[in-house]
């Protein structure tokens, strides 16, 4: 069994919004940053993506629609949908992502 502490993780990441890799479920990666409030630009990919929230809250816009995504609540974000983070965004976000550079 292999025990992950994300918080442990989180806490050692230089960069707020720079993911690190925690580990692969099949062809999967299972990743982890800090949130500061910045906005961030929209984005699009090939690929769906889980968000889950660890600790704090993420202001998620997907397809146009605003939403708030508290602690212990994920979202996910269909291929194809551009989503964007609102200002505000804080606290330790995982994401599960297929890369799209296979």
């Amino acid at each position: 069994m292999n025990v992950v502490d994300v918080n442990a993780h989180a806490a050692r990441l230089p960069d707020a919004w720079r993911s690190v890799v925690l580990g692969q479920v099949g062809t999967a990666a299972v990743k982890v940053l800090t949130m500061d409030g910045r906005e961030l630009a929209p984005e699009v990919h090939a690929t769906a993506e889980v968000l889950f929230v660890a600790d704090g809250l993420l202001e998620l816009e997907v397809a146009g629609e605003a939403s708030t995504v508290r602690a212990g609540e994920l979202c996910l974000v269909p291929a194809g949908a551009r989503h964007s983070v609102r200002p505000g965004s804080r606290g330790t976000l995982l994401i599960v992502e297929v890369p799209e550079e296979l």
